[in-house]
């Protein structure tokens, strides 16, 4: 199946409960761990009392491996007899988050039937399930870690957001679910602690199917609820209210006995066409419109208003440079004056002192002169006999030469390649011409598509094992984050990253030129210049690729067929 400090993990979620000591206690003494303030719409929980909420977590701890694969690192959510986890992928060298429970509770079977619906869905927007699992009494479900996402509870703990962003928030949910519900999936769990924003402004829906039936939630009417959801999304990014009257998520609700009031009514300056728009999705009968009740009509709606743009900068002007000696203007603050600089040496004393130190510099440069010419005679005496000794040297010394390249291939484990036609440019001694990636929208790391995962790149086969020195790389364009990586002498025909233990640079940004000199010779056959991100081409498109790949290596200047 497909396969990234935030609460980025794509947990069950306990936004509105209580935090996770007191979650632990619930779920060993029954306590209900249900939101505050209401629900969205008339979904059903799990009953007080159920199976799956008498049911015992498993007893799992820090450095636990599953599939011998992902190593369990720090539990984040434990109740109703599952818990959620921060793992780290070795295979791939990357963090993940982790669901798991045993495979006699009561909902595991929904569990991994909604997390292989959700896999299948594979929209960027959403936080991916990377992989679905039952195996020895154990359910678990992997999905990706985003480290440079922050969840919305904290934002909007900070401060109501501007219209701009607002306008972006309900204009991206509301497509990604009605992206969702056409496939026939459902969140029923939509609130700020399922919302992640990005460091780019997106944002992102992690817990699609999954969460509602790790907590057991249904709903007569899932659109609805989803579109309700987006709704108090929108009301708390414009007022910092939950439009409830319980207090929810770390936001104060509205209150007791007024009803649903307008955000605008709430909070002054909120945009009044936000407002009128959070009414209709909550299905407040106080819109002057009818009421959205599916996220593609949400969605519909939010196209159809006139595009609020961000805010101008704000530019500062700089203060006026000082000019010194100018006059200063009545009324003004004098300029600072620059200190005088010190008077000369004068007088008797001072001719003295110039003197000396005019005597001590000539002495100084005629015994300098006479070292370096005493050195240079006696350079001259031994030149013959150590030209000779170098010669000799020279005729043995073992120099770097360029190596021949066999075969070129594109490097794509999970998936077809995504440019084969195009994959022996990057080694026909022509920069002009190159490997070129396609386009992949959303993301730089090639779309975050689940087979595109390990990345891209170029494997060089040199025809055997070669002593190799230096490896020089010339990019399609600056920006592409790169490493360069080498088999075992070994390994025949490798296609998988993990085959390419040997690592030759760090994975960075480059700019157009990427050169790697060893301080010792690399033993190898096979290197891989691994590419993991694309940089920018256009708006919210991302291309990259490889112009020309040069290897040189350990050969003899006595050996000229080598």
């Amino acid at each position: 199946m497909a396969e990234r400090s935030t609460a980025a993990v794509d947990v069950a979620d306990t936004s509105g409960d209580q935090p996770l000591s007191a979650v632990k206690k619930a779920a060993t003494d029954g306590t209900e761990t249900d939101d505050k303030g209401g629900t969205h719409s008339k979904s059903q929980r799990a009953e007080s009392g159920s199976p799956a909420r008498d049911a015992q977590p498993l007893e799992l701890h820090s450095g636990h491996k599953l599939a011998r694969r992902y190593r369990l690192e720090e539990c984040v959510t434990r109740l109703e007899g599952f818990s959620s986890w921060r793992a780290v992928d070795e295979k791939l060298r990357r963090a993940v988050g982790v669901h798991l429970l045993p495979a006699d509770h009561p909902r595991a079977r929904p569990v991994l039937a909604a997390a292989r619906s959700s896999a299948l869905l594979g929209d960027p927007r959403f936080v991916q399930v990377l992989d679905a699992v039952e195996e020895n009494d154990l359910v678990y479900v992997v999905h990706e870690w985003l480290p440079d996402a922050t969840e919305l509870t904290p934002v909007l703990s900070s401060g109501p957001l501007e219209p701009h962003e607002a306008y972006q928030l309900v204009s991206q949910v509301s497509q990604a679910m009605a992206a969702a519900h056409r496939e026939g999936l459902a969140h029923l769990r939509l609130n700020p602690g399922s919302v992640l924003r990005t460091v780019t402004g997106q944002y992102r829906i992690r817990g699609l199917a999954v969460m509602a039936a790790l907590r057991g939630i249904s709903s007569d009417n899932p659109q609805r609820t989803d579109t309700e959801a987006i709704g108090a999304l929108l009301y708390a990014a414009l007022t910092q209210r939950w439009p409830y009257e319980g207090n929810a998520h770390g936001l104060p609700g509205l209150p007791k006995g007024v009803g649903l009031i307008a955000p605008d009514q709430v909070r002054a300056g909120v945009h009044r066409g936000l407002s009128e728009l959070a009414m209709r999705a909550l299905g407040s009968d106080k819109a002057q419109e009818a009421p959205c009740t599916t996220p593609e009509e949400l969605a519909k709606a939010v196209s159809a208003m006139p595009r609020i743009r961000p805010p101008e900068p704000d530019f500062t002007t700089p203060p006026p440079y000082p000019r010194v000696g100018a006059a200063a203007r009545p009324g003004s603050p004098a300029q600072p004056v620059p200190p005088p600089p010190p008077a000369p040496l004068e007088g008797r004393t001072g001719r003295a002192l110039k003197w000396s130190v005019s005597a001590l510099l000539i002495a100084a440069l005629g015994l300098g002169s006479w070292q370096i010419a005493d050195a240079l005679l006696k350079d001259g005496e031994k030149d013959t006999p150590r030209s000779q000794s170098a010669e000799d040297d020279a005729s043995q010394k073992i120099v770097a030469r360029p190596l021949q390249i066999a075969s070129v291939a594109e490097f794509s484990p999970l998936g077809p390649p995504t440019s084969p036609k195009t994959v022996q440019n990057s080694a026909d001694g022509n920069p002009a011409s190159a490997w070129i990636t396609g386009r992949f929208d959303g993301f730089p790391n090639f779309g975050n598509l689940p087979r595109r995962a390990d990345g891209s790149g170029i494997i060089v086969d040199l025809g055997n094992v070669q002593s190799i020195t230096e490896v020089d790389v010339i990019m399609y364009r600056p920006g592409q984050t790169v490493e360069i990586l080498a088999a075992d002498p070994s390994a025949q025909s490798p296609s998988a990253l993990r085959e390419f233990t040997q690592r030759i640079t760090e994975l960075k940004r480059v700019d157009q030129n990427l050169k790697a000199n060893l301080h010792k010779a690399l033993k190898s056959r096979y290197v891989l210049i691994h590419v993991t991100e694309l940089p920018p081409d256009g708006p919210g498109s991302y291309r990259g690729g490889i112009a020309e790949i040069k290897a040189l290596g350990l050969t003899s200047d006595a050996d000229p067929g080598r």
